[in-house]
């Protein structure tokens, strides 16, 4: 889960396990497995950023099992 922010300025929790795009189209677009899509605040950038840390501390967990 990461947590992002709306263009009204809410924060979001996001699977992003169920991140299937990010398009830069100028606001950060994301499109869902399901259809559904966010316009956030963060850049490509950071949200690429933020699942890749939060998919790191998920594999560094199973792996201490």
């Amino acid at each position: 889960m990461i947590l992002l922010t709306l263009l009204n300025d809410n924060k979001i929790i996001v699977n992003a396990e169920l991140i299937k795009t990010i398009e830069n189209t100028p606001d950060t677009v994301i499109s869902f497995v399901n259809g559904e899509k966010l316009i956030v605040k963060e850049n490509v950038e950071e949200v690429v950023e933020k699942v890749v840390t939060y998919k790191r501390l998920i594999h560094s967990l199973i792996w201490l099992g």
